[in-house]
């Protein structure tokens, strides 16, 4: 999870979240060495004394500077495009699990299994001992590792927003409308998350905790569920 020093994104747990950081650092890159370009030119332009006639006007000069903006834009369109497919693709999910979001706690429904039903409130300040404050809640999301994982989302009041950043999930829950996203936890742990939609009063009180275990283990809560 995030720390107050950490200035970055928050370690992957899954492979989206992955091929996010890394479309990150590509377009990071680009950017940087736009910019030193550019200021190396500006530099030239500030301390040269000579003057270039050919350069108001001049054909070639206006190719060039339109060629490689474009070739530049096809470097980042093209990932970003791949990216976009990729999360929102979902291939033969193993589970569905429904997230409900209120005014201000969320709800969940495991409804493959046996209509597994409970809320998820925050756990209050004095009575947490070795947990984080404002993150840790009282029911957490059981979901096993490795395996691909189907969420559909909504609200019954107002418009929240489901989000796990570890997971690269941010999905609005909007009454009256299911909205419908995937994800692959690829390590065990715990990953945290916010209501990431300005939803009223206590919006910063409502958080998201998905407890990664493995499959077997999995199974064991289902059945003494």
């Amino acid at each position: 999870m995030a720390t107050w020093s950490n200035l970055n994104f928050q370690n992957s747990a899954s492979p989206l979240m992955e091929q996010i950081i890394f479309f990150h650092d590509h377009t990071l890159v680009i950017l940087l060495m736009i910019t030193i370009l550019v200021s190396y030119l500006m530099l030239s332009l500030f301390f040269n004394k000579f003057i270039n006639r050919f350069l108001l006007e001049e054909q070639m000069i206006e190719m060039i500077w339109t060629i490689l903006p474009a070739i530049t834009l096809i470097f980042i369109a093209l990932p970003s495009l791949r990216l976009l497919y990729l999360l929102d693709e979902l291939n033969n999910p193993l589970m569905t699990i429904k997230s409900i979001g209120h005014q201000w706690y969320w709800s969940y429904e495991y409804s493959d299994f046996l209509n597994i039903e409970f809320d998820s409130y925050m756990l209050q300040s004095n009575n947490q001992k070795n947990n984080f404050r404002l993150l840790d809640v009282d029911n957490r999301i059981i979901l096993p590792m490795n395996n691909q994982i189907r969420v559909l989302i909504t609200a019954t009041d107002v418009i929240h927003s489901w989000t796990v950043p570890s997971l690269g999930i941010k999905v609005d829950a909007n009454p009256g409308r299911l909205n419908q996203t995937n994800f692959f936890i690829n390590r065990p742990g715990l990953f945290y998350g916010q209501c990431s939609e300005i939803c009223g009063a206590n919006h910063s009180f409502m958080p998201i905790v998905i407890e990664s275990i493995p499959l077997k283990n999995f199974i064991k809560w289902i059945n003494n569920y």
